[in-house]
C-alpha cells in the first residue's frame, strides 16, 4: 500500500512542478494547426479519390 500512496504522491509532484503546461492561447493556436492539417489532407485525399475515380470510368467505361 505504501508503495502506491509513492507512486502517487510522486505522480502529482510531478505532474505540478515538472510538466510545463501550454497557455490557452498557445493551446488554441495548436488546434487551429491541426484542423487545418486534417481539412487540408482530407482535400488531398477527396481529389485522389475523384481523379483515380475519373480515370477508372475512363478507362473501363462504367
Amino acid at each position: 500500500m505504501e508503495k502506491i500512496q509513492l507512486y502517487l504522491r510522486e505522480s502529482y509532484q510531478e505532474l505540478v512542478k515538472n510538466v510545463s503546461w501550454p497557455t490557452w492561447a498557445n493551446l488554441q493556436a495548436n488546434a487551429v494547426a491541426v484542423v487545418v492539417a486534417v481539412l487540408l489532407l482530407a482535400t488531398i485525399v477527396f481529389l485522389m479519390d475523384v481523379v483515380s475515380k475519373f480515370t477508372l470510368d475512363l478507362i473501363y467505361g462504367i
